[in-house]
């Protein structure tokens, strides 16, 4: 193949990579069939679970234990408003706290989900973006509880 045939070849795919709307969350809070196996995790033992993805955060793993101890999830009240404010998600510290009271496990596995779909999307698309800077503290993410 010479190079004029090669100059008139034209690519008929183009990659693409899931762009998620900003100020929103890639799941919904009850979408767990999209993650069975956290869900399985999650359902067989939460408090391990919870401190997995803390961990995996670059949180310190046991503060998801200190949610037993008032009314309010301290914890998942954190976690929810710290992964909001990271990929600027819309939301407020009253519905971080409704979902941490009302929704627990949901609330935990949308965390989970969400990290999982944005380590994914930093990896697919960091040899064609330059701003990782915003994603820096993911590496600890895609060995962690993302298996």
């Amino acid at each position: 193949m010479d190079t004029l045939e090669m100059s008139r070849q034209v690519v008929q795919v183009q990659p693409q990579t899931r762009v998620q709307e900003a100020g929103q969350w890639s799941t919904g809070l009850c979408e767990c069939y999209k993650d069975m196996g956290d869900c399985c995790f999650a359902l067989c033992c939460l408090p391990l679970f919870t401190c997995k993805v803390t961990s995996a955060v670059g949180a310190c793993p046991c503060l998801p234990l200190l949610d037993c101890l008032g009314c309010v999830p301290p914890a998942s009240l954190a976690m929810r408003a710290s992964v909001r404010e990271r990929y600027g998600i819309q939301g407020s510290v009253w519905s971080d706290c409704l979902y941490g009271c009302c929704c627990y496990p949901l609330s935990w596995l949308q965390i989970s989900r969400e990290l999982k779909r944005r380590a994914a999307s930093h990896a697919s698309s960091s040899s064609s973006c330059c701003s990782s800077a915003r994603y820096t503290a993911l590496t600890s993410l895609q060995g962690a509880h993302l298996v």
